[in-house]
């Protein structure tokens, strides 16, 4: 993948929503061959393949990313077709706000299954199908390096995350299979809406855009949180040749929050 060549084949976790979705319209737009879309939400991933249905070569798979069944069954579909990957984007994830003496055993493994178990099993899966040369980006987050109270098991599985991407990029090397992180701080995604405090605040200051101004004014020394396609394009450059010199990198996009 390059500046001047359209990219080939890329999977993408998380597709439906979010960084993901905005990832899969940026590739699509530069030309992308054929993308393989994941999210276990079917319907949004459905609209998604109605709307890049004139672009890209589309696989659609509605599924967990903690069911390894289906990522073997995947992995093997793939394989059958005769058929490689040159990109990979690990970016499917939850989030969860708890402070530790009240987190219950059940909801930390929920956490981990999906952000960390979930992205495990879309490396191993990617590393086997990456043509040489081949890229892989693993969305982490700020909290990976930043503590915050009540992000013990968001944080934690972010922080694996770049030990994850790391470790892969020192393996894959010799293949010249490059692995970065991107750590985005806040971004203005669905996901703010699973936690309480922010739609409290959505009801205090009427919309949505007036609470991601008022989080990012006092959060972040540049008072800005980034829009998805913000952060899509960042990704498609790790992905490309642009980057061909950058692997094992942590690139953290958080308007100076971890300052």
């Amino acid at each position: 993948m390059s500046e001047a060549t359209s990219p080939g084949v890329v999977l993408i976790t998380g597709a439906a929503s979010g960084i993901g979705l905005a990832t899969a319209q940026r590739l699509a737009a530069d030309g992308a061959r054929a993308l393989i879309l994941l999210d276990r939400d079917e319907a949004a991933l459905n609209a998604l393949g109605d709307a890049l249905k004139n672009g890209p070569t589309l696989t659609l798979c509605p599924q967990d990313v903690t069911d390894e069944a289906a990522w073997d069954t995947l992995e093997q579909n793939i394989r059958d077709q005769g058929q490689g990957l040159d990109g990979v984007v690990v970016n499917a994830g939850i989030s969860d706000a708890c402070p530790i003496a009240d987190l219950s055993l059940a909801a930390w493994r929920r956490v981990m299954a999906i952000n960390l178990d979930g992205a495990f099993l879309t490396l191993r899966t990617g590393m086997r199908l990456l043509r040489d040369g081949g890229a892989a980006v693993v969305v982490s987050s700020a909290s990976a390096v930043k503590a915050e109270p009540g992000i013990a098991a968001y944080g934690a599985s972010k922080a694996a995350l770049l030990q994850l991407a790391r470790v892969a990029a020192k393996e894959a090397a010799p293949r010249g299979i490059r692995v970065n992180a991107i750590l985005p701080g806040g971004v203005e995604t669905p996901i703010w809406r699973t936690m309480p405090f922010f739609t409290d605040l959505v009801a205090e200051t009427g919309s949505e855009a007036a609470a991601f101004e008022r989080m990012a004014g006092f959060a972040t020394p540049l008072g800005h949180y980034a829009k998805p396609e913000e952060i899509a394009a960042q990704i498609v450059f790790l992905l490309s040749d642009a980057a061909r010199s950058i692997t094992g990198a942590a690139l953290t996009v958080d308007g100076g929050y971890t300052l």
